[in-house]
Formats: C-alpha cells, structure tokens, sequence
C-alpha cells in the first residue's frame, strides 16, 4: 500500500505528536488526549497501518497511565522540582520550584505552602463531616448536636448580620457604668470569666520546678497588634501599621454608634496599650525559663500589687484556693498597678469597650468582622481576601469544640496501622537520639548520662488521646452565633480554672487531633503528634523509608530535640526546671548555639530585613537535631539498601522529603510579620538555613567548597 508525501509527512507528525504526549504523560502533564484523537478520527486519508500503530501508541499511553496511578506512593514528584537550579546552591528551590509556581498564592492567604495545603485538606475533611450531620442523628445535647448547632449558628449569615453587636451589648452597658476603681476591676474580672482578657493572661500550667503540679500563671498582654515593637518602633512598616490600626479602632467605635467620640476613645486605647508596650518584655526575653518565672503567694502578691483585689479575683473565676502563682514579668503587673489609679476611668472604659469588640468581632455582623480583618488581614499579613465563611465557621466550631470534633474525625479519617506504623518509627529515632548523645564529643559523660535518662523517659503520644474531654457542661444552640462562642469561652475558662492548685492530668492533649502540628511539652517531658499530620506531605502509608524519615521522620526528631534546646535542656527527666548540665558543658552548648545564631542573623529575608537568630534559635536547633537523628536513623533501618526512585537515591530522597514539607509562597507583608514574632524561621531557611549545617546532605548532593549551600567545617553549628 503506497501513501502520498503529504500523507507520509502527516503521518509523521501524527507519531510524533503521539510519542510526545506519551512522554508528557509520563512527566504527569496534563496533556490534551483528545487533540490526538481528533487528529485520528477526523482525518479520513490516514491510512490503517499507521491507524492501528497510533490507536497502539495510545493504548499503550493509558496503560502507563493505569500503572503510574497503581505504583507505589514514592512522594517524590519531579514537577515539584525546578531541575535549572542546582541544588548544591539553593536546595530549596531546587526542591519546591516547580510546586511554587504550580501553586500561586491564593487570594484569601498571606502564605500557602504544602503545609498549608495538607490543613486545607483537613478543613474540606471535616467540612464533609460536618455537611453529613443532621439533627437526627444525635440526642438533644449530645456532642454530635452540639457540633451541628454550633457550625449552623456561624453559618446563618442574614441572621448574624441583622443581630448586628447585640450580642455583646450587655458588656457595652456595663462597661459604660463604670465609675471608679472598684468598678473597674469587677469589670475586668467579669470580663476574664467570660473569656476575654483585659491588660494580661492567667492560665494553668504546670509549675516548672515541681512539674506535677498544676499552678496559675499570671503573663503580660492587654495590646491589639501582635507585638511591643508595633508601638514603639518608629520604622516606617511600623508607623503604617499604627495607622491602620488606628483606622480600625475608630471603625469598630463607630459601629457600636459611638461616631461622635470614635476617634477620642482610639486615642484612649493607644494610651493604654502604649503604657503596656513600654513595659512588655521583648520576645527573646519571654524565651528565658529561668527570668519569667516567679512564683508568689496571693498574699504576697497582694502587698505588692495593691490596687486590684486578686482574691475577689480568684474566686470570682472558682479558685477557692490558688496556693502559688507564678508571675511572669513582674515589672509589667507594677505598671498596670499604676495605671489603676493614674488613668481616668473614661480612659479605661474605652479600652475595656475595645478588648470586647476586638475579641468578638468574627463573630458579629459582617462590618464588624471586614473591618477587623482590613487590619489583621490586609494590612498586617497583605492578605486581599478573607477565607471562606465556612471555612471561618468550621475552624471557630473546631476550635472550640475541638476534641468533640477530633473525636468524629479519629472514626472517619484516621487509620489505625498509622499510629502502630508512627510507634515504630518513633522507637527508631529515639534510638538513633540515643546513638548520637553517645557519640558526642562535646559533652562530658556525667552530663551525657543524664541526657540519655531524659531521653528514655520521654512520653510519647500519637493520633488521639486515651481519655475524650466531656462537653456535658456546655449549652450550645442553634440560634445567636456570639453567644455560642461566649459560652464556649466561659465553658474553657471554667475548665482551665478547675485546674489550678491540682495535680498535673498526664494523660491531656494540648492539640486536638484534627490539628496538623506537633508538639513538645518541657514540663510533661512528651512529644504529641496529632492524627491530622500523619499524611502527606509529612507521612505515607505507602512509601519508602527515605521519603518518611525525611518528612515525619524530622519531624519526629524534631520534637525530641526541643527537649534538649536553649529552653529544653533546662528541664530535666521529670519536667523540671532544674540545672542538670556541668558548667563546662553548658559553655560548650551554648558556644555551638552561637553559630546558629550568627548563621541565621545573616540571612537577609526581604530589603534590608534579617532574620532573627536569636528569637528563632530553640526551633533552629531543633530542626538541626531533627534532620541529624532522622538522617542516622534511615542509615541504621536501610542498612545497605541503595535502591534509586524518580533517579534520586535513599539519602537524596530524604533531603528532598524535608524540603518538600517547607515549600511555600508567602506574601512581603507576612514576610515581615512572621520575622518580627515567630519563633520559626521562614520556610526557605528552614531549608537553605539548616542542611549546610548537616553533614549527611553533602555527601547526598556533592556539595563542595565553592558552592553556595557549603559552609566551611568550622562555622557548621554541630550539637545534636
């Protein structure tokens, strides 16, 4: 059978079309099949060998396709890399490059990485969960009906928007018919019985030198923007963002039909906060175990704080009998002593206005949650959008109803070889942590030995706890939305009070188990890894050992390490604040902590902005230690495997797992905002700022001297 050049030429084109598309399908593109369908069928001079070898070809393409989505889970995406970036100079880009751009920032987030986007996961989990409730389902009363009313109430927006602030007149009202002192403090007191904290913090939390103890823990607060550095600083980000919280104030007293005094009463509540501010310990400061803790009796406490009446206090929230408090700064409780008496009670009457509208305005009528997003949103992380009612519901309901909610999601989503495949994992890294401590050549055996028995007595706690908070205490309705939270509000407070001056509950989770997070306690010597982090990107059923160790794995050793950080290492086996290290070894930790520090310090993450190594330090450490130990302990579980996936090997796998978990687009505004307050380095640090410091990624990668991502051996921070 003979064919026309013109045909052989389309012909030709056509198989190379095909050939492509099969090899675009390999790379997972999303390539348009049906073009080449359209090709097949439409064109009638196709002739039928080269028919039947196309219609093969494609054939051949949707099997590979079968196949690929058969094969085994590897984590380890090609298109998330940007394969024009060497990853000996910057690994993080190399690592998340193609994802980035994959996944531009949404219009409703300051950051989103894939982090973010395993905690969107979660949201339309429990969303799904949520959609399949009904009344019917559940007793009057009963946990399930509790969740029900209480996401239905958030979202009944036309009812929200025409109860407008009613929800909160009540406080108006008696705020307003304060008149002196005394007023003042029952009003403060009122106000902290029903969830909303004035000028400081009280919670419950174990005392640090005798950690089996629950105690009251009195802290500075009492300001809107997210730090002291907001108010005093006179940068000009600073001076912007005073602005439009000024803006904000004035909004929210004109909302609550105060437009004739809206902007006096805004100079009142900068008047305090201002005061506030001055005395506030910076956020390195509050990192110090040993400076912010000082306990008092209430007596004790009284003669020095005179102005405000602590037992009324106590009592009034259900704490007969507080027995030791332990002050945080006590120099910032001596200036609200002060200010008792030195600030006109109309001054204080617009404060106390303001910390009520602020704490609730999510939760008014859509002004009042747009003007207050307009700062903590826009103007503060450069967010456009707020999220999603549903999302803005689903998240208040599972804050608030948070282990009744872990409770429905353990059932649903959470599989039980995932926690019995964690214990494994866990066993492993302790005995790596284990292996390490015994090799270190800093550390003197006295000191070593200690570090092993705190190490070994460290709780572990996975998925969900053994024991569910009970809700029965707790009214919810399926009418005002507002008063739901106050009551959920009250009903927390009530349970953190019932704590205080009792002995430590070991078996309580501090996260619910829906919550996509990790964490370590220095008083309960425990890591806790809730059920919702143990998923991709951080954990896979179904891949191999490189990928998890890389990911859950630092993670892992990640928690761990905190127990032996800045902060940790002061807390021995039992949870106590306790000098357990030699004085040799304690100058020789910090000396290799001072490296990080000065690493980090260096880093310039927007303009002529710095990251903080010193406010960042114990996460920066922990993360060190946790790429060391899950790194050692991969070696110790591979044993000689070799095995290359997608063209990387074991140990190329595992650094680009742990890249892969701090991929993420982030907003300048968010930048800056997440620099000045959070203990956590920026994501690309996380990454480019770590792995120079871990010897195992350049052999992985061949990192030489001259590449950007090498650092010489002796300004490697070397501790765990």
């Amino acid at each position: 059978m003979s064919v026309s050049n013109k045909d052989n030429d389309f012909n030709s084109v056509c198989i190379v079309l095909i050939a492509l598309g099969l090899l675009l399908f390999r790379c997972r593109s999303k390539f348009p099949f049906y073009t080449f369908a359209q090709i097949i069928f439409m064109n009638k001079k196709l002739n039928l060998p080269v028919f039947l070898l196309l219609l093969s070809l494609v054939s051949i393409g949707l099997i590979s396709c079968k196949s690929m989505k058969d094969k085994k889970n590897t984590a380890i995406d090609r298109a998330d890399l940007d394969l024009s970036v060497l990853p000996q100079d910057d690994f993080y880009r190399f690592a998340n490059g193609g994802w980035m751009e994959a996944n531009p920032l949404p219009a409703d987030r300051s950051r989103y990485g894939s982090f973010d986007a395993l905690a969107d996961r979660g949201d339309e989990q429990l969303r799904q969960l949520f959609n399949d409730l009904t009344k019917q389902d559940f007793e009057p009363g009963s946990n399930g009906r509790k969740i029900f009313d209480f996401y239905a109430s958030g979202m009944q927006t036309d009812r929200v928007n025409a109860q407008g602030c009613q929800g909160i007149e009540t406080y108006l009202n008696a705020i307003r018919g304060i008149k002196n002192t005394t007023d003042l403090e029952r009003m403060i007191t009122r106000l902290f019985y029903d969830g909303i904290s004035p000028v400081f913090h009280l919670f419950a939390d174990a005392d640090s030198k005798n950690s089996d103890r629950m105690v009251a823990h009195l802290y500075q607060g009492g300001l809107g923007m997210p730090d002291r550095d907001y108010y005093i600083n006179a940068e000009d980000r600073s001076v912007q963002l005073r602005e439009a919280y000024k803006k904000y104030i004035i909004t929210a007293f004109e909302l609550i039909g105060d437009k004739a005094h809206a902007t006096e009463r805004m100079e009142h509540v900068l008047e305090i906060e201002h005061r506030l501010a001055e005395v506030s310990r910076s956020r390195e400061a509050l990192r110090d175990p040993d400076a912010n803790y000082n306990p008092v009796t209430v007596s004790s406490w009284q003669q020095q704080i005179k102005n405000f009446s602590w037992d009324p206090y106590f009592q009034r929230l259900g704490v007969a009998d507080p027995g030791t408090i332990i002050i945080g700064q006590p120099e910032f409780f001596m200036e609200f002593d002060r200010m008792l008496t030195d600030i006109d009670p109309e001054v204080w009457k617009s404060y106390l206005t303001w910390c009520v509208i602020n704490s609730t305005a999510p939760y008014l009528s859509e002004p009042f949650e747009e003007a207050r997003f307009a700062f903590y949103g826009v103007a503060l992380q450069g967010q456009p959008e707020m999220l999603p009612r549903w999302k803005r519901v689903l998240n208040t309901t599972s804050q608030y109803l948070d282990e009744a909610v872990g409770q429905l999601y353990v059932q649903r989503y959470f599989p039980p070889e995932a926690k019995d495949r964690m214990k494994v994992l866990v066993a492993n890294l302790k005995k790596s942590f284990s292996e390490r401590i015994h090799q270190l050549d800093w550390m003197q055996p006295e000191t070593k030995l200690l570090a092993l028995e705190k190490l070994d007595a460290m709780r572990v706690k996975v998925g969900y706890p053994d024991k569910w908070r009970d809700y029965s205490g707790l009214e919810i309705t399926s009418g005002s939305y507002i008063e739901n939270v106050i009551a959920a509000r009250r009903f927390d407070r009530k349970y953190m009070a019932d704590k205080i001056n009792r002995p430590v509950d070991k078996d309580e989770w501090h996260m619910p188990p829906q919550m996509v997070n990790a964490y370590y306690s220095p008083n309960g010597n425990e890591i806790v890894f809730p059920a919702a982090i143990l998923q991709p990107p951080f954990f896979f059923l179904d891949a191999d050992d490189a990928v998890n160790y890389g990911a859950i794995g630092v993670v892992i050793g990640h928690e761990m390490t905190h127990g032996f950080d800045d902060q940790g290492r002061k807390y021995d086996k039992e949870g106590n604040l306790n000098e357990w290290w030699t004085e040799k070894d304690a100058e020789q930790f910090e000396a290799r902590t001072q490296l990080l520090v000065d690493q980090f310090n260096a880093f310039v993450v927007l303009d002529s902005l710095h990251a903080n190594g010193k406010l960042t330090l114990g996460e920066n450490i922990a993360d060190q230690g946790g790429l060391n130990i899950a790194f050692h302990a991969l070696k110790l579980a591979q044993e000689n495997a070799k095995e290359t996936i997608e063209g990387f090997t074991p140990e190329q796998r595992f650094f680009l797992a742990y890249a892969h978990v701090w991929g993420q687009n982030i907003r300048d505004e968010e930048i800056i905002r997440r620099t000045k307050i959070d203990e956590h380095s920026l994501g690309e640090y996380r990454v480019n700022g770590a792995l120079p410091n871990i010897p195992g990624f350049y052999e992985a990668f061949d990192v030489k001297e001259g590449d950007r991502m090498f650092y010489r051996e002796d300004r490697r921070a070397s501790i765990w």
